[in-house]
């Protein structure tokens, strides 16, 4: 049939994908996914399937569905419309041109099935795994900070944002209206972010820090100096306080002993669990209350601040190229959202090591 594309018209845009550089070539080439299969499994059969049961498609191509939204910023109803666009998509998920897409409502439906098992967690570790049997242990000790992740902004009344700091759900404040409550996402919060000062043109700088609003949640994550792989990560609200997360991501298998963090994690109860657990803290000193930071301490944290630049990579790479955004509700889902984001992440690490070098 005229204008119908056959066999060997699919072969040869694939050809032309990959001379193009298609960057999902080496993703699916380099990555293991079968490593994900066994939780993966494991999670769908402990998730009851009472919102519509378990999708009829392969659990390793659903999660690299969920891959791809992450490191495309892809809402379920825009990622069934690009799957079925491109054919590069196509061609990562392993699916042909006659074959089944999977729509939103099954993309959310799987996403969903991995927050009731709460599974995330073990996915990230079974990674993990994969890198330290691969080579990539996480050594040179590591870096901790966290970022806001935005969620959409709430509309609530003074009675109703009382409501929420008393920490009630939706359904509790909003008990004749469901359909309400279920769009109120009532674990996100806000927060203020302050600006950096910058100098003025004749180079003096002001204080003129702007305080910023910011509602959402945090990711808090522990890198390794070696690999710049994330170890270790939580999830909060946006108002939680940075340095109260500190034991819960560090990752206790690095075979450096050396924590660097900003000044939000240097508190005696920090410093003395750190030493206690075998720890050495490069934390940043705070600047003493009414008089200057001396030379010797502005120097030292001069240099902890070279290598806390390494985490900052990480958390840009979500944010400006990924774009990491919480479209769900509640604070289960969006531990999900950003867990597999940070999943994505060292995925994309993993194929740029392997393409670098060897590991060492």
């Amino acid at each position: 049939m005229r204008g119908q594309a056959g066999f060997w018209d699919v072969d040869e845009r694939y050809a032309l994908l990959s001379e193009a550089g298609d960057p999902l070539v080496k993703l699916n080439e380099v990555v293991p996914w079968e490593v994900f299969r066994k939780p993966l499994a494991k999670a769908l059969k402990r998730s009851d399937g009472a919102k519509g049961g378990r999708p009829p498609f392969d659990p390793v191509m659903m999660f690299k569905v969920l891959v791809l939204q992450a490191l495309y910023d892809l809402s379920d109803d825009q990622a069934e419309f690009v799957i079925n666009d491109r054919l590069s998509f196509m061609r990562f998920l392993g699916l042909g041109l006659g074959d089944k897409v999977p729509d939103a409502k099954t993309i959310w439906l799987f996403r969903e099935q991995l927050v009731q098992a709460r599974a995330i967690n073990n996915l990230f570790a079974r990674f993990d795994k994969h890198l330290s049997r691969s080579g990539y242990l996480a050594k040179g000790g590591q870096i901790v900070d966290a970022t806001l992740i935005a969620a959409p902004k709430q509309r609530n009344n003074d009675g109703e944002k009382a409501a929420i700091k008393e920490g009630k759900t939706a359904e509790e404040i909003w008990p004749d209206q469901p359909a309400k409550a279920a769009q109120k996402d009532t674990d996100a919060r806000w927060t203020v972010k302050f600006s950096k000062a910058k100098p003025d043109a004749d180079g003096m700088v002001r204080q003129r820090d702007i305080a910023i609003p910011a509602f959402g949640y945090k990711n808090h994550a522990s890198i390794d100096r070696h690999g710049g792989f994330i170890r270790g990560w939580a999830v909060t609200s946006a108002s939680a306080h940075d340095g109260a997360q500190l034991r819960n991501v560090l990752n206790r298998d690095n075979t450096g002993s050396t924590v660097w963090a900003d000044t939000a994690y240097r508190s005696k109860t920090n410093e003395a669990w750190l030493e206690k657990n075998g720890y050495v803290s490069d934390i940043h000193h705070k600047k003493p209350k009414g008089r200057p930071m001396s030379e010797a301490t502005s120097r030292a944290n001069g240099r902890r601040s070279k290598v806390r630049a390494f985490v900052e990579h990480v958390f840009a790479r979500q944010k400006a190229q990924m774009r990491l955004f919480i479209r769900t509700i509640g604070i289960e889902r969006a531990t999900v959202k950003i867990g597999v984001a940070n999943i994505a992440y060292n995925l994309t690490r993993y194929v740029w090591h392997q393409g670098r070098s060897a590991p060492v």
